[in-house]
Formats: C-alpha cells, structure tokens, sequence
C-alpha cells in the first residue's frame, strides 16, 4: 500500500500531514510519537521506540546471566 504524505509548512519547521489510514495502521493519535528509524530500503515509520527494545534486550540478559545476585538483592 502506497500512502502519499503531504509536507506543509509549520512556522520554521516543515511537517506531513498523516492521513487517518495510515494513522490507523499505527495506532497512534493526537500526542502520540512516531519514530522513523533508516533501514538499506529507506525509512520506516513506527510508534514503538527502538532505542527501548534494545534497553529491554539487554535487561533480559542480564536478568538472565545474574538471576541469582538479583534474587539475593530483592530480599
């Protein structure tokens, strides 16, 4: 699917308009955060922050590799 973004001057920024399908398709609204992370194709639009991912990732691990120190820690 092909959705056409519009860009529009906003003061001295410029800004696309996000049609309500695509809106839609993210599942975000008014105040919401879209992210547009680089990929070899371009770039792609998501409401999910990848930066927290990679943090949540690297919790797991270490949650994981020290389960024991984390166990003794919580009590």
């Amino acid at each position: 699917m092909n959705i056409p973004l519009k860009l529009v001057k906003m003061g001295n920024s410029l800004a696309f308009v996000v049609p309500k399908e695509l809106r839609d398709g993210l599942r975000v609204e008014l105040g919401d955060t879209i992210y547009a992370t680089e990929g070899p194709d371009g770039f792609r639009l998501t409401p999910y922050n990848p930066d927290f991912k990679t943090k949540m990732d690297l919790a797991e691990k270490i949650m994981r590799e020290d389960r024991d120190i984390l166990h003794v820690l919580a009590q």
